[in-house]
């Protein structure tokens, strides 16, 4: 058998944050694109258009998981196995960091036009990722505008009152919480929010039990799931019995993941939804 040969040379390597060269574009525009990862389909089926699309995830398509649900209806999906890309002979595959591993490291042997997104961890990342996908694609102004959206809307939130800011923390599937130094961390801050996480009785790494969420005084309990999602630690905690006694004492209040489980212009929204409910409070 022939070894399959793909346009680029080498495989990619994408680093938000990173120096300049690592957001040098392939060269040409790609023509087939095929993304193994949920945050990557949402951001190309924003900057591309589905004619140059050869897969997404079948992610894509669930308006649970995904905010690109409609614009990925009619495009074929994978489920990250090497043996279903190859055949569609890609000119770029993009990936992410923590997925796939195994498919992207044989695409990677092979040859394959690979690049790899990272996990954002600022806001700010989160525009360089767009800017470094968006020149990678050959779509810069389609990036640049996304990145202005996203922008616009965060600096059009309400300012947070004088004095101190309520508390919050959210809650993470499986009752993992979202400590300092995270997106949504940035995201609390810009809703006038303060992050509640690092000072609970038992820290902010790992699953917490609700009583340890509850002794730590917050105001606000966020959890990162939607009234349609699957069945999760986290969403149970709504419903439970203490945080119904509490009454006004704790508020809790859902976001669905999938406006923050990527980083991409859908975070506008999710921040929008705290600033929200900072404001519903006494």
């Amino acid at each position: 058998m022939r070894p399959l040969r793909f346009g680029l040379a080498a495989a990619l390597l994408l680093i938000a944050g990173g120096p300049a060269a690592a957001w040098e574009a392939p060269p040409g525009k790609p023509a087939r694109i095929v993304s193994l990862n949920l945050c990557a389909d949402e951001l190309l089926l924003r900057l591309v258009g589905a004619e140059r699309i050869a897969s997404v995830t079948w992610l894509a398509r669930d308006p649970r998981s995904s905010t690109v649900a409609a614009l990925a209806a009619g495009i074929p999906v994978n489920r990250g196995l090497a043996e279903e890309i190859l055949p569609l002979r890609p000119d770029l595959i993009v990936a992410g960091r923590y997925t796939t591993r195994v498919a992207v490291g044989l695409l990677t042997r092979l040859g394959a036009p690979v690049l790899e997104l990272d996990v954002p961890q600022t806001v700010e990342g989160v525009a360089e990722q767009i800017r470094g996908l968006a020149r990678a694609v050959g779509e810069p102004d389609r990036g640049e505008a996304l990145i202005a959206g996203l922008l616009a809307r965060l600096d059009a939130l309400p300012p947070a009152p004088p004095g101190p800011r309520p508390t919050a923390v959210v809650v993470r599937p499986n009752g993992f919480v979202a400590g300092s130094g995270s997106l949504v961390d940035e995201l609390l801050a810009r809703a006038g929010l303060e992050n509640r996480a690092d000072r609970l009785p038992l820290g902010s790494q790992g699953a917490l039990p609700l009583e340890a969420i509850v002794l730590g005084g917050a105001d606000l309990l966020i959890v990162d799931a939607a009234p349609d999602s699957p069945p999760s630690l986290a969403g149970t905690l709504l419903d439970h019995p203490a945080l119904a006694a509490l009454g006004r004492r704790v508020r809790g209040v859902s976001i669905p993941s999938r406006l923050w489980t990527c980083p991409g212009p859908q975070i506008a929204e999710a921040a929008e939804r705290l600033a929200a409910a900072r404001e519903a409070l006494p």
